[in-house]
């Protein structure tokens, strides 16, 4: 008889882990504080802050520093004295700082200059180490990037953007989170993603473990492709073969696979596995490239750096309103106005932003080390990885796909453990990866594991 129940027990376990396998995720969690959020972000508030840095006449990174109320230095100023207001609604629950430097003469900067980001840091309270990293570039410019004396409204490129920053600070800084969260808005965009490349070669550096990184540029759904029936998505450019990789991970891919499989792709997955269940109209839509054709944002200096990064950008551009001087030409309205922002798309794209980091810091960090043992010949699948530090782990899950979908389709919970064997399940077969639970059901990002013995 108990031969029978213990055969009878393992025929159970068995069954159970092949549903588990067959699972392609769980219902999803909605936090309350989160919903509490997401309704406190506001198109109005959004559409203030695009005009107010619209005023200023232009944004350009070579115009005036020390004039009030023209140019970047007014801008600058401007922001600054926001996320001060914000700090002290809170207590003084943020560091905020202008991050100056001197750009050295380049291709478009014609004389050494100094550049300022503007950043605000809300300290996480149990993991204030892992840093998560939000951005928008506050400078803008006509349609030349060295012009700094033409009026640039810069109102989609990126004052929506960076209002996208302010708004999230305002909303944010009222809560307390587990890792640090730090909003940020750059200059030098436009002339070669220098305020982001200071800001990203620092924190490397300076050893910052900077788990992600999301920038925000032209996310204010320009009003004159409203029809389109892209409309109710939000583009996450996300890389496949990461800007970093070196020459022995390069060969390492090319033999086992992985290229669809970098730190940026995991970060889009993520990013729409926890948003999409909280914009019922609103989507999330990733795209499998670093960045568009011939162009570039602030996501690619910590890409280059070792960062897991991505851009947020609206679906459809109506180049006649981006780069362009003010004018009408034959009827046609040329210019990056404030009439032509959609401040509700806007503050759309801003609860993406908030959703995905308020989710990711608050759930457990990244597993570490995480790997895919070759040392014997199996048709099992044989995974590792170490031990989270998070207070409140709960254990780890198992994410699979066969190699020809592009997104994960299986968890498999793994426990409290730091090895787990996939049965019946080949690596040659599968894609895996390893994330961590904590005891509220929150989720880290996959990560996609190496080989080793």
């Amino acid at each position: 008889m108990k031969k029978v129940f213990a055969a009878f027990a393992i025929l159970f376990v068995s069954l159970a882990a092949v549903s588990a396998q067959k699972s392609s995720g769980q219902k999803p969690r909605l936090d309350p504080e989160i919903q509490k959020m997401l309704k406190e972000v506001s198109a109005k508030n959004i559409e203030g802050y695009v005009r107010k840095l619209v005023s200023f006449g232009t944004r350009n990174t070579l115009s005036e520093q020390d004039n009030p109320t023209r140019g970047i230095g007014a801008a600058r100023d401007w922001i600054f004295a926001e996320f001060q207001k914000f700090n002290a609604e809170c207590g003084g629950c943020m560091t905020v700082e202008k991050q100056s430097f001197v750009q050295p003469k380049s291709n478009r900067i014609p004389e050494p200059t100094t550049l300022t980001n503007v950043v605000a840091t809300l300290k996480g309270t149990t993991d204030p180490d892992r840093v998560y990293v939000v951005s928008g570039h506050y400078d803008s410019m006509c349609s030349s990037p060295t012009d700094g004396k033409c009026d640039a409204p810069g109102a989609n490129d990126d004052a929506s953007g960076t209002a996208a920053v302010i708004e999230l600070a305002r909303v944010m800084s009222k809560r307390k989170f587990e890792a640090t969260i730090v909003f940020m808005t750059v200059a030098g965009e436009e002339q070669g993603l220098l305020g982001a490349a200071y800001f990203a070669e620092q924190a490397k550096q300076k050893s910052m473990n900077i788990e992600a990184m999301i920038t925000n540029d032209i996310v204010g759904g320009v009003t004159t492709l409203k029809n389109s029936r892209f409309r109710n998505r939000l583009r996450v450019f996300a890389e496949g073969v990461p800007s970093s990789e070196t020459d022995q991970q390069a060969n390492t891919r090319r033999s086992v696979g992985g290229e669809n499989d970098s730190p940026a792709r995991q970060l889009g997955r993520y990013i729409k596995e926890v948003s999409d269940p909280y914009l019922k109209n609103f989507k999330v839509w990733i795209i499998y490239r670093r960045d568009r054709y011939g162009r570039g944002g602030d996501h690619i200096p910590f890409l280059e750096r070792g960062y897991a990064a991505v851009r947020f950008t609206e679906p459809d551009e109506d180049y006649a309103h981006q780069h362009q001087n003010v004018r009408v030409e034959n009827g046609k309205q040329f210019g990056d106005l404030p009439e032509l922002v959609d401040y509700e798309y806007n503050a759309n794209a801003t609860r993406v932003n908030l959703v995905a980091l308020a989710s990711i810091a608050n759930a457990p960090a990244k597993p570490k080390n995480v790997g895919i043992v070759t040392g014997r010949l199996t048709n099992d699948t044989d995974l590792k990885w170490d031990a989270n530090k998070d207070a409140d782990i709960a254990g780890y899950e198992i994410v699979y796909r066969e190699t020809s979908s592009p997104e994960w389709t299986g968890i498999i919970p793994a426990g409290n453990v730091t090895a787990f064997t996939a049965k019946g399940m080949s690596k040659d077969n599968f894609f895996f990866g390893v994330r961590a639970v904590d005891k509220d059901g929150n989720r880290s990002p996959v990560v996609y594991p190496r080989p080793m013995r």
